[in-house]
């Protein structure tokens, strides 16, 4: 989990997951006021939603492992005057930032991994939800026509965030993500998850 093959995907240009703004999903939670407290954006790209959350005024850190993308979404922050905090962090380690948070946002990281990387995935967001806490995942879905990589199933998504591992999934809706290739965006899950 070095970055770099994440970090060569912002090389030339914008990568296929940027849209260079914030996903409409996320924009739709944040106007239900679906985010409280400090917020932690997990493998947050260029930054676009942290920056939107921000600009509401959370307290929001984003965390990426490729560092373009957070050189990035740094500039877009000073270019807008939007305090945000964003920082390189391991997906997989997330104990290491020593914090905790209200609200966490998984949008597309999730469904990049797989087997035994998906639970130590889990296991690090644990780490950093807060007791109560909720985690809002959006991922690609398996039902439809043009699912994106990776698509999930909903079943998946239940698997991984079992109450064994100190999860509740409160509601698992369909959704579209945006991307360069999918004009009205590709099926997606949007998952909302307490921490219990």
């Amino acid at each position: 989990m070095t970055g770099l093959p994440w970090d060569a995907s912002y090389h030339d240009g914008p990568a296929p997951w940027d849209i260079e703004r914030p996903q409409p999903a996320i924009v739709r939670l944040a106007s239900e006021g679906a985010f409280a407290g400090a917020v932690l954006d997990a493998g947050c790209g260029t930054g676009e939603n942290a920056l939107h959350l921000a600009a509401l005024g959370l307290p929001v850190l984003g965390v990426d492992v490729a560092e373009t993308a957070l050189t990035i979404a740094r500039e877009k922050a000073g270019d807008r005057g939007v305090q945000v905090e964003f920082a390189a962090a391991d997906a997989l380690r997330l104990d290491r930032l020593g914090r905790r948070f209200e609200t966490v946002l998984d949008c597309g990281l999730f469904h990049t991994f797989d087997g035994d990387e998906r639970s130590r995935y889990v296991t690090s967001l644990a780490s950093v939800t807060e007791h109560g806490g909720t985690l809002y995942v959006l991922c690609f879905s398996d039902q439809g026509p043009g699912t994106g990589p990776h698509p999930v199933g909903r079943e998946e998504l239940g698997a991984a965030f079992a109450p064994g591992g100190g999860w509740s999934v409160v509601a698992v809706e369909p959704d579209r993500v945006r991307t360069r290739y999918h004009d009205d965006g590709a099926p997606a899950w949007l998952a909302t998850i307490r921490r219990i």
